[in-house]
């Protein structure tokens, strides 16, 4: 192991520890020298400042400051070297142990780029380097698009084979039914064929007020926080610890019982959620908060199709107006949302057509799908907990969405025998 202060003439040193007692994180030496063999040091909470402002230090990628949540005064000192060590536009990299999901995210939020836990996972320091030294101009990456794994017992039985398709849901104004619109979707989409249905995941992304459980009646569990707080580490069996069954092909990743500020997650944290849902799903539906925040963009990369979901009125039509212009000015790829109108004007109302078309010209853009009016039975249905197929196989907005499911699925069947 190299000492970034001592040796006479150091070998490049592109990363350092910092830590109050090395000896404490033994693990973390050993994946050290394993990444980067000589080209990284060793300091002490006292020398880091001093170090940082010498000309040895000026290669240095990031450093990695270990936390222990037993001391309060390393809590404290932590908090102020993340600050010094980002005035130097170096990354950081935190090794936590025994530290609280309320301390981590707060020393998140002072700047902090990646965080891992100690014992340190296989794998979670080779991938934290890795995200941390993506260059910073690149915003987001064309997505290619995949054939889809479809189900069946084959499909089953070898999971890392699946490349499930993303389909995000996002309600451009309060009460438009996006979640109602998710969740039927998802239902509809595992319950397409006899024998040999695709696996649906829905992941309620809405971490304060989603409302995919009292929807289906489900349970909102603790494990989910748990989950969310440390999703770096999560692994397949993890993973599917936080998941709720709805049935055999569909399952529902839900929001946690406690309301959660919507920036716990971070754009990698998203980004690995997804990617742990698409190997081991058919299709994946993101229910999405109405609030952008800083992962929103990270969904609409990641995303075969971004539903937005307005209804014929003046604030759907300047918030997605709003909307289009802010992705456009930030150049990313707004042409994967696809509207969705609910509450549609019914085929004898001229009226109501015509403004229809007026707003899509005037917005210009294409509501490609025209959900009806479901009535008293969409309330009747959510109060229930169960989906439209179960309680109103034949309300027209039921119907609506089962068609969209087929067209889809049947899209993805074509993919796949291309």
């Amino acid at each position: 192991m190299s000492s970034a202060v001592t040796e006479t003439e150091p070998k490049p040193i592109v990363a350092c520890t910092i830590a109050h007692d090395l000896g404490e994180f033994g693990q973390l030496v050993e994946t050290m020298d394993t990444e980067l063999g000589e080209h990284w040091g060793d300091l002490n909470f006292d020398d880091a400042e001093a170090f940082l402002k010498s000309p040895e230090s000026e290669e240095l990628e990031f450093v990695a400051i270990t936390v222990w949540g037993r001391d309060e005064d390393v809590l404290l000192r932590a908090a102020t070297l993340i600050n010094t060590v980002k005035e130097y536009d170096i990354a950081v990299i935190l090794v936590t142990k025994d530290v609280s999901p309320a301390i981590l995210h707060q020393l998140m939020r002072l700047g902090a780029d990646e965080f891992i836990p100690y014992p340190i996972p296989q794998g979670a320091l080779s991938d934290a380097i890795q995200r941390i030294s993506r260059p910073k101009e690149v915003i987001v990456q064309k997505v290619v698009e995949v054939p889809v794994q479809m189900g069946g017992a084959q499909g089953q039985s070898q999971r890392a084979t699946r490349n499930g398709a993303v389909f995000a849901v996002h309600g451009l104004a309060g009460g438009v039914g996006a979640s109602t619109f998710a969740i039927n979707l998802a239902w509809e989409l595992s319950h397409l064929e006899k024998g040999d249905n695709p696996k649906v995941l829905l992941m309620d992304l809405d971490l304060q007020f989603g409302s995919s459980a009292t929807y289906l009646d489900l349970p909102r569990r603790e494990v989910v926080f748990e989950l969310l707080s440390d999703v770096a580490s999560m692994d397949d069996e993890v993973f599917q610890q936080a998941l709720v069954t709805v049935d055999a092909n569909f399952q529902v990743l839900s929001n946690p019982p406690e309301l959660l500020p919507l920036d716990l997650l971070g754009p990698e944290d998203i980004e690995l959620l997804i990617e742990r849902a698409r190997s081991n799903f058919d299709y994946v539906i993101i229910d999405m908060p109405t609030t952008l925040v800083q992962w929103s963009e990270t969904v609409l990369d990641k995303s075969d199709v971004y539903f937005s979901l307005i209804e014929l009125d003046l604030r759907s039509a300047q918030n997605s107006m709003r909307l289009v212009r802010a992705l456009k000015a930030e150049d990313l790829p707004y042409e994967k949302m696809k509207y969705v109108l609910n509450k549609a004007p019914k085929f004898t109302d001229i009226s109501g057509k015509s403004r229809v078309r007026k707003m899509a010209e005037s917005l210009e853009i294409d509501l490609e799908v025209q959900l009806p009016e479901g009535g008293k039975q969409i309330t009747q249905s959510n109060d229930h907990g169960l989906s439209l197929a179960q309680t109103a196989p034949k309300n027209p907005l039921r119907k609506e969405i089962q068609k969209l499911a087929q067209s889809v699925h049947e899209i993805a069947a074509t993919d796949v025998a291309a």
